[in-house]
């Protein structure tokens, strides 16, 4: 780590999956952008680094990351030896980051380089997590819904308050990158994690582009599993849900019991059939697999966390 003599002012740090066909125009694009913010601190171009972390990409984004740093040093890249996740790529780059601020963003271009100044100059105010918003999303509608039931998933039950709507891009003080660093839990959700620090944030209003090239790695699964990893992270709600569920399940059951015995006693009505058995084995049983499920998934990540692996494994370093 530099001193902080020595520190740069940025750091850029992004996560690359299978990018290639992006990785020069946001190289390009975004060199232009740090070093104009690099001269309007006063300082020299080179005062800023860009780090790449290819999370086990399996196009040609590597050689891409490699041929730009030996053409920019500025340009540093991280290479896992398989795909270890989003989250992880991200903090794999915040490890690395050297920078007194850091900016995070996507590869993919749908959060333009050209509004980090934006966000620059609302940190510049005091605040020490800045948070870009879309102001208009140029996604389908399947999507735009799906991610709208996402946040309202996270905000309702994990108590963590994060802004709706946010991108990944975002500035962020060193402070708050040193406390995410201090964070070496396995099951990371760093959205929840940086919002869960309580420092200062603010939020800002920027533009989102349509992805022009490549594909999203966010599809519709992987949106609604991203929510489960994120709940579990962060709250014990799920494992509460046992005692609602089991206590609605007995009064469900206590009321049937009584209407049969009222028909029985005061009318003679006998019950027939075994539907009615069957589908209430078939009810409870459901619930206890549930329950059991969602245990089982709060024992994993414990399970997890006592092997105490590395978060990630780092194939080669630029």
């Amino acid at each position: 780590m530099l001193s902080a003599e020595d520190m740069l002012i940025f750091s850029v740090v992004i996560p690359i999956c299978n990018e290639e066909e992006n990785i020069p125009e946001l190289s390009s694009r975004l060199t232009a952008v740090m070093e104009k913010l690099c001269a309007e601190e006063g300082n020299a171009r080179d005062g800023y680094e860009i780090v790449m972390v290819d999370d086990g990409s399996r196009d040609r984004s590597w050689e891409l990351i490699k041929g730009l740093h030996a053409r920019d040093s500025r340009i540093k890249g991280i290479r896992f030896s398989r795909n270890f996740g989003h989250h992880i790529a991200l903090t794999a780059g915040l490890d690395s980051s050297e920078g007194r601020t850091v900016v995070l963003m996507d590869g993919d271009l749908q959060d333009p380089p050209e509004e980090i100044p934006k966000l620059y100059a609302k940190y510049r105010e005091g605040f020490e997590l800045v948070y870009g918003i879309r102001r208009e999303r140029k996604d389908p509608l399947s999507k735009r819904a799906t991610s709208s039931l996402f946040w309202w998933m996270l905000r309702r039950f994990t108590g963590v308050q994060m802004p709706a709507g946010q991108t990944m891009l975002r500035v962020l003080d060193r402070s708050v990158v040193d406390a995410l660093n201090g964070m070496r839990e396995f099951a990371r959700f760093v959205h929840g994690m940086m919002a869960w620090t309580g420092f200062r944030t603010a939020t800002v209003e920027i533009e989102h582009a349509a992805r022009k090239k490549g594909t999203s790695k966010y599809n519709i699964p992987r949106l609604f599993k991203l929510a489960f990893h994120a709940i579990t992270s962060f709250s014990t709600v799920p494992l509460r849900l046992a005692i609602y569920l089991g206590l609605m399940s007995s009064l469900f059951s206590l009321l049937i019991g009584g209407y049969f015995l009222y028909k029985r006693l005061f009318y003679n009505i006998p019950v027939l059939g075994y539907a009615s058995i069957i589908v209430s084995i078939f009810f409870v049983g459901g619930i206890q697999l549930l329950m059991l499920g969602i245990f089982g998934e709060y024992l994993g990540r414990t399970y997890q966390e006592v092997q105490r692996r590395p978060l990630y494994i780092v194939r080669e370093r630029l």
